[in-house]
């Protein structure tokens, strides 16, 4: 199986294994795509707690990452009961947001089916943008 292009930038990239469930796929046997949004979610809550923290522990210092901005390609297949891995870095950050990659891979079929990011914004209790806390900024590798 190939690795994510982003792997050999970020070796501390975070791979969520995924069962394909029966109710995840359509008609024609296909994982549904609005599926791959919850997918993408789960494996940032992975990668949170990879990283000692989590999602909720965010929340409770009034700390918010709503998402404004996706992108999906779709490349290959993925159907009932295939093993898929969702790896995801953080590739970018900002004054207020941070870019999230994500690169899916079949294991059964041992192709890289999906290509996808996401950008969150940090937002306080009032739903307004904040700075990106200091510890969060500490996790992007790299310069």
């Amino acid at each position: 199986m190939e690795n994510p292009s982003f792997l050999s930038e970020d070796p501390s990239a975070h791979g969520e294994r995924i069962r394909v469930r029966y109710g995840e796929t359509d008609q024609m046997g296909h994982a549904y795509y609005g599926n791959y949004m919850l997918w993408l979610e789960q494996a940032r809550g992975g990668w949170c707690r990879s990283r000692g923290f989590t999602y909720k522990s965010l929340e409770e210092r009034g700390i918010k990452l709503p998402v404004v901005e996706m992108g999906v390609k779709y490349r290959g297949e993925v159907k009932y009961d295939d093993d898929i891995i969702v790896w995801i870095r953080m590739a970018e950050v900002r004054r207020a947001s941070m870019k999230f990659e994500y690169e899916i891979f079949n294991e059964t079929s041992g192709k890289r089916v999906t290509e996808a990011f996401t950008w969150h914004v940090t937002v306080g209790p009032e739903m307004k943008a904040i700075s990106v806390p200091a510890d969060l900024l500490q996790l992007k590798p790299g310069p």
